[in-house]
This record gives C-alpha cells, structure tokens and sequence, in this order.
C-alpha cells in the first residue's frame, strides 16, 4: 500500500458510493488507476466488504443489540483464535474481538427480542466447552455508530440541569 492507496480508502471509508471518477481528482489518480487500485485492494482482502448503516430506530425494525463479554480458556496449541472462530460461525454473531482486560472477547449479536438473544447467551456460546464465563450488555440507544450521529436530537432531549 502507497499513500494513493490510502487516500482512496480514505475516501471509501467516509462514502464507499463514490466511483473511480470521483475519487480520481481526490487521489491525484486518474479513474482507470483508481478502479485497478481498488480493484487490487479487493482482491487481497485489505477491502473487505462494502455495506449500508441503517438506523434501526427510523425503520422502526424489532432489533435487540447486545455486547457480550466473555472469559475463556484458552487452547494450548491456538490461544484464543479457535474458539473465536467457533464464536464467530454463529448467524446471530455480528463481531468478535480479543480484548485486554477481565474478558476475552467481546461479542456482538443481534436478535429480534431479549428471548432470542437470551437463548443464544444460554444455549449456544455459556455451554461451549472453553467458555468459563459470560457477561451480557443490552444496548438502549445507539448514539453514534461507525463515525455516524444515529441520534438526531428529534425532541428526546432532556433539560441538562447544572449544579
């Protein structure tokens, strides 16, 4: 990766909508070197993905969030990696990270109730065998998600009162 590369991913991180043509003038490229550019980044997996942020809240969906810390004992041979991955090959399973800290790893799931995520805490992830430990966090509001504002201020805002 040059300093080309890493101003087109500049670009596609704030809007991955824009076209080689419109990044082109961005990046001091021309579009054919910016779309061969992207094109390569795809390839190996430095873009993994391209992806629309919904606000939940305005499509009024039934979507429970939560962050799961979970303890673990890790395996001889692997560490944490093998059952990250045996975290990570559930559906409901949105992220899994390796955290510093009295956790191991942070899951994040979604589900379309408290039961349904309550099930997937108690029947999938506390009975894995290296699992020792789990602690659930429901989330109420999302703020501001992958860089973007979600709350919009429309008349929930409550009076801040000084002391």
């Amino acid at each position: 990766m040059d300093n080309f590369d890493e101003k087109i991913l500049k670009v596609l991180r704030d809007d991955s909508r824009f076209t080689a043509e419109q990044i082109a003038p961005m990046a001091g490229l021309d579009a054919a070197e910016v779309a061969k550019r992207v094109s390569a980044m795809e390839a190996s997996g430095v873009i993994a993905k391209y992806t629309t942020l919904c606000n939940t809240e305005k499509l009024n969906e039934d979507v429970v969030t939560a962050l799961i810390e979970v303890k673990v004992t890790p395996q001889m041979s692997s560490g944490f990696d093998a059952i990250a991955k045996m975290i990570y090959q559930f559906d409901e399973v949105k992220a899994v990270y390796l955290m510093s800290g009295a956790y191991d790893l942070c899951v994040t799931i979604e589900g379309k109730n408290l039961r349904e995520v309550s099930r997937f805490v108690s029947e999938k992830l506390s009975t894995m065998r290296d699992v020792v430990s789990t602690a659930t966090h429901f989330i109420l509001k999302k703020y501001k998600t992958e860089g973007v504002i979600m709350d919009d201020g429309d008349g929930d805002e409550k009076r801040q009162v000084i002391l």
